[in-house]
């Protein structure tokens, strides 16, 4: 199936996003940080957000996996995206800019283009790179360090078109059970 449904959930009773009742301290701007990011990733990867809110102490995503896109996707255009996520190998950027590569570089760059590709598609690579950010922010902004997040992330296939839908109600509702909006048109940093 294409479709998941992730959720990364914060530990230690840290705040992901709100007021923490304790210290007072407001986190509110992770919230635009947090819908930011996610957005630029999936203008990155081969990955669409279906859905998705975030919450207090975790966020919910619907995603949806673009094999097809990947896989029939230039190989310049693979190295782009990746350059966009973590900085350049000496070897790509000379791809990227046309200039003559040692057979040795080439070999490399076509390694590193089967390696990327197969990254660009792939939800645990999106969370990792989406949870790596915020959980750094956390732990510099909270002078700590060690976990921020309970685990890497929650995954559900959703095998079905009801499944998905479901699973799209679910996430969109979710602020209004948690009494963070009264109405779905109310919710902010939401998909709705």
């Amino acid at each position: 199936t294409p479709f998941y449904h992730c959720v990364s959930r914060c530990v230690r009773r840290a705040f992901l996003c709100g007021i923490d009742s304790v210290n007072g301290r407001s986190y509110e701007h992770r919230r635009y940080q947090i819908e930011h990011d996610l957005l630029r990733l999936a203008s990155i990867f081969y990955i669409d957000v279906a859905a998705f809110c975030v919450m207090s102490n975790h966020h919910h995503l619907i995603l949806h996996v673009d094999f097809a896109a990947c896989k029939k996707a230039d190989a310049k255009d693979i190295v782009r995206r990746w350059h966009q996520l973590y900085k350049p190998k000496k070897a790509s950027q000379k791809y990227i800019d046309g200039e003559f590569l040692e057979t040795h570089e080439l070999n490399q760059v076509n390694t590193l283009i089967d390696t990327w590709r197969s990254r660009l598609y792939d939800i645990s690579w999106f969370m990792k790179v989406l949870n790596e950010k915020i959980a750094k922010q956390a732990n510099k902004e909270d002078e700590c360090t060690g976990h921020f997040w309970e685990s890497r992330f929650k995954s559900q296939a959703l095998l079905d078109e009801k499944a998905v839908l479901s699973a799209m109600a679910y996430v969109d509702l979710n602020p209004i059970r948690a009494a963070m909006a009264n109405t779905p048109e109310t919710s902010d940093h939401t998909s709705i």
